[in-house]
């Protein structure tokens, strides 16, 4: 190898215009950054404001009475009845909640796994291998995303009923195993991501088309899947229309026994926004535990790529 010579430090330094000198004689360079300026404060405020203050809102009927929302004298401290709307949350035989929230803990992490795993296949499949017809395929699956769901809701129940599965968990989860947009997604990240190269080079080693897959394509895509997980999840947590279609009371997801509380004819809303907070509880501590992860996986892989 040619060994590269560089200039003296002095040489460099004089053009560098603000470079200044230690005490010691040396210079040392101040690099200027950009620093935010206060608007750019006022609108992140702004912005944090306007997505804290539902979440607030909502404890703020939860922890008071059935009379809160309609007192026009309503006090903007919360009330002391939260504990109370929620157990009464819990404890209500007709909303089944431990179950419900089973089954919604289940059924979105098994569908958000399913998508990440189908996704990131498919997208290694359409972004680094050749084969007749691919750009016509991935056309198509891109496509089906503009199909709104609700024009397959009937022959989907008519399936389903005749296999026997309305009524379960399973009618929500299989529908949702994979995902157009996940296909899509991991095909864009994947194809910007890994150049062409690295897996030549690991052909030529020897290494096996499904080795290269798990060796360079997975690690490769764990920041894009580590996202796409983390949506789907979500998606899938906050799903209401097809569970409510084809689950009952004895089987429901979350949102489904949560929608049970406005059955009645008086509708008490400091119990259902009690509810309602409760069952964004777990997606917050989701959001907690992955969020540090999530984004320094996000900026490593924006590093090496």
């Amino acid at each position: 190898m040619t060994s590269i010579s560089y200039p003296p430090l002095a040489i460099v330094e004089e053009g560098i215009p603000n470079a200044k000198r230690s005490r010691r004689g040396r210079r040392t360079t101040k690099i200027r950054g950009v620093r935010a300026g206060t608007w750019v404060y006022i609108g992140l405020g702004v912005v944090a404001l306007s997505a804290i203050f539902p979440y607030y809102w909502s404890f703020l009927i939860g922890s008071g009475t059935a009379a809160t929302i309609n007192d026009p004298n309503m006090s903007w401290i919360p009330g002391g009845n939260f504990i109370a709307n929620a157990l009464a949350v819990v404890n209500d035989p007709a909303v089944n909640f431990w179950l419900a929230l089973w089954n919604s803990i289940y059924s979105s992490a098994l569908i958000a796994a399913s998508v990440v795993i189908f996704s990131t296949l498919a997208g290694w499949a359409f972004a680094k291998l050749r084969f007749r017809g691919s750009k016509w395929l991935l056309t198509f699956v891109v496509a089906t995303m503009a199909v709104p769901m609700q024009l397959g809701v009937v022959p989907l129940y008519i399936l389903f009923a005749d296999l026997g599965w309305t009524g379960t968990i399973g009618a929500v989860i299989v529908p949702a195993l994979t995902s157009a947009f996940g296909v899509f997604w991991m095909t864009q990240y994947l194809g910007q991501t890994v150049p062409d190269e690295l897996i030549e080079a690991s052909r030529m080693d020897g290494a096996s088309m499904i080795r290269t897959f798990w060796t360079v394509g997975v690690v490769a895509a764990r920041p894009a899947a580590a996202m796409l997980f983390l949506f789907t999840f979500v998606g899938a947590w906050n799903n209401f229309f097809w569970p409510f279609i084809v689950l009952d009371r004895q089987s429901p997801t979350l949102p489904v026994a949560l929608a049970l509380l406005q059955s009645n004819y008086f509708v008490d809303y400091s119990i259902v926004l009690a509810g309602v907070l409760l069952a964004t509880i777990p997606l917050i501590l989701l959001f907690i535990v992955a969020g540090k992860q999530l984004v320094s996986g996000i900026m490593a892989g924006a590093v090496k790529g």
